[in-house]
């Protein structure tokens, strides 16, 4: 069978569960990743010095490297920045959606604006652009309330506000402080919904649409959902929550009609595209944000649960062939841990050395904020989130004992992640 070799852009988690399962891809040769960490480094090989936003860089390797068959754009910056439009200009295969379909998360507004001119059922929301319109809003509407940075911002432009005060302080934050750059210049101030969430990542062509096992994310820095919002502390597979008919009821409400609603603006998505849901205990579901790539981390334990060769399905969402495709699953219930560096999300230090005890053999360690040392030659802390410990089981509660068991046989300085994942497991 011929091999092709992959480049995987970006270097976080994520894109370390990515490259995990491509590299069991009878297809896959070789693979790159830019800039990638030292986890991926052990499968792949990485260049530390492309970062995953230098577009002219990153397209300079793929002409330098004619081996290369396929770049997965996989991080929210380089899509909303154009890369898959730059490689594919230069005729080159790349998954990942356009840029003019990668704003449905590089723009809050946008999405909201979209979803009602569509129907698709989401909070009640006003968008600003001027500060002092926005705080005459908030003194007036229902509280709690959620404030959103605009652009993106990592995933922490999410103000979540239970008294009028923190809504004041959340707004001057982002729009006058400016805590999140560009990101900040306009606002959406939107209804807070109850509920539980799930994230529903799905496949899509533009066409067809095949949604993953569900997941949940832990947003919060501290237990009981508590503390700073952050990039994710923690996840689960399946969020055993949402059901069957909850699952067909967002298929025909949420999914298609929002792939149809880009196309129909002449945005059409091809790559992944993440659903953000809030179900009330009514059982009505409404979308809470969108993503335009695999979430960080739910991709550490949706692909390990993932059967059908992933190459595939990249392949098959370029080419337009995903009805050809059927998505297999692991039954197994998958839960996955974030260590996070002390201080994160806010300050903290990076060159921490990291000490692995024996873990169990079927526990995948995904690195997400790491390094080797240059001096030393060790591995070491090199971002806010550190490493996502995984762990699959006959159900949440088992998935659950063993991730726990063995995040507690991983150390380095200022080390903490939450005690509390899946919590009802």
């Amino acid at each position: 069978m011929e091999k092709n070799n992959v480049l995987v852009v970006g270097g976080g988690g994520r894109e370390h569960a990515i490259v995990y399962a491509l590299h069991k891809s009878p297809k896959v040769g070789k693979i790159y990743c830019l800039p990638g960490n030292a986890g991926i480094a052990q499968i792949a090989e990485c260049h530390g010095d492309i970062k995953a936003t230098d577009l002219d860089k990153i397209v300079a390797f793929v002409e330098q490297h004619s081996d290369i068959a396929l770049t997965v754009v996989a991080p929210d910056d380089p899509l909303a920045l154009g890369l898959v439009d730059r490689l594919e200009q230069a005729g080159h295969r790349a998954f990942g959606p356009r840029a003019n379909a990668a704003i449905i998360e590089a723009s809050k507004v946008f999405s909201k604006n979209l979803m009602h001119k569509y129907g698709i059922p989401t909070a009640r929301y006003e968008t600003f652009s001027d500060y002092e319109k926005a705080a005459a809003y908030l003194k007036t509407c229902p509280i709690p309330t959620v404030i959103k940075a605009d652009g993106l911002a990592l995933g922490k432009g999410v103000i979540i506000a239970n008294t009028r005060e923190e809504a004041e302080a959340g707004l001057k934050e982002i729009m006058l402080d400016h805590a999140f750059g560009a990101a900040g210049k306009e606002v959406v101030v939107e209804e807070f919904l109850t509920g539980f969430e799930v994230s529903v990542l799905a496949f899509t062509d533009g066409k067809t649409l095949l949604p993953m096992a569900s997941s949940q994310d832990h947003k919060r820095a501290l237990d009981g959902d508590k503390g700073l919002n952050t990039g994710g502390m923690g996840t689960f597979s399946p969020q055993d929550k949402y059901t069957p008919a909850m699952a067909k009821n967002a298929m025909e409400k949420i999914f298609l009609p929002t792939i149809r609603a880009l196309e129909k603006e002449g945005r059409r998505f091809q790559g992944v595209l993440y659903f953000g849901l809030m179900v009330s205990d009514s059982g009505d579901i409404k979308v809470l944000e969108y993503n335009a790539r695999f979430g960080d981390p739910e991709t550490q334990v949706i692909l390990p649960r993932l059967k059908t060769d992933l190459y595939d399905v990249f392949n098959a969402c370029i080419d337009g062939t995903l009805d050809k495709i059927v998505l297999e699953w692991d039954e197994r219930a998958a839960v996955c841990v974030v260590a996070a560096s002390g201080g994160y999300p806010l300050k903290y230090e990076k060159g921490k050395k990291i000490t692995f005890g024996k873990l169990d053999d079927d526990v995948i360690v995904f690195h997400a904020g790491t390094a080797v040392c240059p001096e030393c030659g060790e591995i070491v802390t090199n971002g806010g989130r550190v490493l996502g410990v995984t762990a699959l089981g006959s159900d949440l509660s088992q998935a659950k004992k063993k991730a726990y068991d063995n995040i507690a046989r991983i150390s380095f300085d200022g080390m903490f992640y939450r005690k509390d994942i899946c919590k009802t497991h």
